[in-house]
């Protein structure tokens, strides 16, 4: 483990990198984001080793020259997805550039009845409550503003329905306006930042995903894998993990659709159950953090040789 400065351009962080390739026990570098491509390409690494660098969002690359050239200096790009994938492409980079690894969750052990009753116990939501989650930055497109005016369509039905928001961000504060303007102060609980996110999912009934970009959603994916039913959009890459009617319900980012799509969940427990099967399963066979490493380890192999 070396930590460096994030200071200075990544100047530090190329320091350290070139020091640590000078005794070639180094046969690749993969950095996991845009600042550490550029301290990578600072330090030269392309010059000696393969360059991999993980690509995670579909915005589109920068096109000012101090981006190109450090663009250029990866050998392999990793997107998380298809949609990140096309994204590249979009932007210039060689498909024959581009490896798809979908980013895996871990698979938990099942929720014990006791955790589930302490984790309520900690959001004071009742035993007979229905509690709907989400778990993301406060940022406009994750859309938290969408699950918080279809919570007050959906009370006129189900008054004992609530909506637990974990995450931190600069819309926090409006979505918590928003909540207080609607009259659902006690029904909308906003944490704030939440550390041990098995508790987080361990008290949920269902998990909505209303964002309208999105790489591939990790949570998302933790939501389903921990058995719960969700509701989520299909912008981004969310359409390639899930699938209406199977494995999840879809509705567009807007309160009228997620109202409809949390009603239907509340009045039909048959359907809970064979979403939150499904969704497990899915997300078991493809989505876990054994196959992301597997696959990982897959391109290491094929760009080394």
């Amino acid at each position: 483990m070396h930590s460096v400065s994030r200071g200075l351009f990544r100047l530090a962080a190329a320091v350290r990198i070139r020091s640590l390739l000078a005794d070639g026990r180094i046969e690749l570098v993969h950095v996991n984001e845009a600042h550490a491509l550029t301290a990578a390409w600072l330090a030269g690494a392309h010059r000696k080793v393969p360059v991999v660098s993980s690509r995670r969002i579909g915005f589109p690359l920068q096109k000012n020259p101090l981006s190109r050239a450090r663009y250029r200096s990866a050998q392999r790009f990793i997107a998380n997805s298809n949609n990140v994938a096309q994204s590249l492409i979009d932007c210039g980079i060689s498909p024959q550039r581009i490896s798809v690894v979908n980013e895996g969750v871990e698979i938990p052990s099942p929720v014990q009845p006791a955790e589930r009753i302490a984790a309520r116990k900690k959001w004071n939501i009742a035993k007979d409550d229905f509690l709907f989650g989400c778990a993301s930055a406060f940022v406009p497109e994750k859309g938290q503003q969408h699950a918080v005016e279809a919570l007050a369509i959906v009370q006129k039905d189900f008054p004992g329905t609530r909506l637990l928001l974990a995450g931190e961000g600069r819309c926090r504060s409006e979505v918590q306006s928003l909540a207080a303007m609607l009259g659902l102060e006690g029904a909308v609980v906003i944490p704030g930042f939440v550390t041990n996110m098995r508790e987080f999912y361990s008290a949920l009934d269902a998990f909505v995903f209303p964002s309208e970009f999105e790489g591939l959603g990790t949570a998302l994916q933790a939501a389903m894998v921990y058995a719960l039913p969700v509701i989520s959009t299909t912008r981004g890459a969310l359409g390639e993990v899930v699938e209406h009617g199977r494995t999840a319900l879809v509705a567009e980012p807007n309160a009228a659709d997620f109202a409809a799509a949390m009603l239907r969940l509340l009045r039909d427990q048959t359907l809970r159950r064979q979403l939150s099967e499904a969704g497990h399963e899915e997300v078991r066979r493809r989505f876990s953090a054994d196959r992301m490493v597997d696959n990982t380890l897959t391109v290491y192999e094929k760009v080394i040789s």
